[in-house]
């Protein structure tokens, strides 16, 4: 740093004349800079009133302002490219496989199929597994009834933020409340919600007990557990529907079959 005085002469006087230029050009245009930003600042009037930044907001975007729980006054930015310009770049349609049933029914295995399946088709494809999502995002939840809705809510929004990317979503979780999965239905556009039901009975899901889950829950280890002392609501109507005499990777082209007879392996 140039200091002040006689120190300053000196060294200014030990530089080359080019760098003394150079510095000099520097400082001045340092200076005025910051004379033309403070006289900007200065004159600037104050922050608009809420009332006058409403007034702002263009009236075609009026009427998407949200007023739902804690999130008032925002409204929804829309962008040129949307969910059709993203399709067809994929060349597929994007959409939610929704897969429920019991721990043991084959969710996580007819998931892991059908994305391979798909993947050998050059679709793309991501899995939300609800042991997964449990690691992350959802990791706050526990496995009571408000928190399993919310846990169930959650996983819907994002898998609705996958099918408007164009990818074909598959969600695999238990969701064993059928007002929570209508409601995860309701989120999506007509047939964009494809519920996949793996009635397996409860004991031979309880005989395969992959985790050790129903040996804890009959033992009392574990509280709240479909199937033992919670219950499990199987869907009134769903798309696709699955056994324990079908092979996963049996399921997994049923699914498939169902997707491309609908049209969602194109754009």
């Amino acid at each position: 740093m140039i200091g002040s005085g006689v120190d300053s002469f000196f060294l200014l006087s030990s530089l080359p004349l080019c760098y003394v230029v150079n510095l000099s050009l520097y400082l001045f245009l340092l200076y005025k800079t910051f004379m033309l930003l403070n006289s900007h600042l200065c004159c600037q009037p104050p922050f608009s009133s809420s009332i006058e930044a409403f007034q702002a907001i263009p009236r075609r975007n009026l009427h998407q302002m949200s007023t739902m729980d804690n999130s008032a006054n925002i409204v929804w930015h829309k962008c040129s490219v949307e969910k059709l310009d993203r399709q067809q770049l994929l060349k597929q349609k994007g959409c939610v496989i929704w897969i429920t049933g019991l721990s043991g029914s084959g969710k996580s295995t007819v998931a892991c199929a059908l994305s391979q399946g798909l993947h050998m088709r050059g679709k793309l494809t991501y899995i939300l597994d609800g042991d997964n999502v449990r690691h992350g995002l959802n990791r706050d939840l526990s496995f009571k009834a408000e928190d399993r809705a919310e846990n169930i809510r959650r996983i819907a929004e994002v898998a609705k933020l996958f099918a408007d990317a164009g990818i074909i979503c598959i969600a695999s979780l238990i969701s064993p409340y059928r007002k929570d999965r209508d409601a995860c239905r309701a989120l999506f556009p007509e047939g964009d919600f494809i519920e996949v039901y793996m009635d397996v009975p409860l004991h031979v899901c309880e005989n395969r007990d992959p985790k050790g889950l129903y040996k804890l829950a009959r033992a009392g280890k574990i509280k709240s557990f479909t199937g033992v002392d919670d219950p499990y609501e199987p869907p009134l109507k769903c798309e696709q529907k699955g056994g324990d005499c079908v092979s996963p990777g049996e399921m997994a082209e049923t699914v498939i079959s169902y997707l491309e007879e609908k049209g969602y392996l194109q754009a």
